[in-house]
């Protein structure tokens, strides 16, 4: 079943780093003693991967009753199945940086063909970045590659051992082709420039009726879905933070870690209560 159309805010939120973290992006910086207590929201292989604080998860589960949440990620569909936010099970998603659209956890087949119309008229294919990536790499850093939903690609590297010219050197070559190159924790991803989170948004916010959109998001490929979005917050970490990215209706914030994702939980909320207000 799908959700009614709304009147009211879309959510659209990144996940890995915005909302939730692993035990090592966490950055808890205050004594063990006054540390927050944590939710696990995710679990791999048995064990659990990521969290949100337990008061982010009380904000979160009231977002999602208020507005339509989104959670909109480059995850695979298999990689995000496995993420459990609080509050209801969200009836739109987007995975694969927009090359998926979810419905009811299902892909919507309409929106998938479009995109793939859409990369194979304006982008280098997959196996030509692909090659590249991994024709360039020292095997002295590389430690795995990845092709994701045979629509993007990506490396997990030591990150100590990484040269420092070597994203750039790969953004270069891909640009011209089609392509955009985002560093991500360990991650260096090539994704093919129409493949974007904000359209596959705005998508959603067409179905949805939805009057406003606001995102959240820390990486170079959450900037669109930024920059389209009517409003929108980023953590003071990550690949933005790091580049000192802004825009005129986008808030940069200072927390680091589980507390900038329970900050923009807060915000969020918040901006939808502000909303209801100023129209009663």
């Amino acid at each position: 079943m799908t959700a009614p159309a709304t009147s009211g805010a879309l959510i659209a939120s990144d996940l890995d780093r915005t909302l939730i973290y692993s035990a090592a992006a966490l950055a808890l910086t205050v004594p063990d003693a006054e540390a927050p207590r944590l939710l696990c929201v995710e679990v791999y292989r048995s064990a659990p991967l990521s969290y949100v604080t337990e008061a982010a998860a009380v904000l979160l589960a009231e977002l999602a009753e208020r507005s339509v949440l989104v959670p909109t990620t480059t995850r695979t569909r298999e990689q995000y199945g496995r993420v459990h936010l609080p509050g209801p099970p969200p009836t739109y998603a987007v995975c694969a940086n927009g090359g998926h659209l979810l419905v009811d956890g299902e892909s919507d087949p309409d929106w998938h063909a479009r995109v793939r119309r859409a990369l194979a008229a304006d982008c280098a294919s997959l196996d030509e970045v692909r090659a590249r990536m991994v024709g360039t790499a020292d095997p002295t850093w590389l430690l795995k590659e990845r092709v994701a939903e045979d629509l993007f690609a990506y490396l997990v590297v030591d990150r100590e051992k990484l040269p420092d010219t070597w994203v750039k050197e790969l953004a270069d070559w891909a640009g011209p082709r089609g392509w955009t190159v985002s560093l991500q924790g360990r991650k260096i991803y090539a994704v093919p420039r129409p493949l974007t989170k904000s359209a596959a948004v705005a998508e959603i916010a067409r179905r949805t009726g939805a009057e406003r959109v606001l995102a959240a998001g820390d990486s170079l490929l959450d900037a669109d879905l930024l920059l389209a979005a009517d409003a929108g917050w980023r953590p003071g970490h990550g690949e933005l933070a790091d580049l000192g990215w802004t825009a005129e209706h986008i808030t940069a914030l200072p927390e680091l870690g589980a507390a900038a994702g329970e900050r923009i939980a807060r915000e969020m909320l918040r901006a939808t209560q502000d909303r209801v207000r100023m129209s009663t």
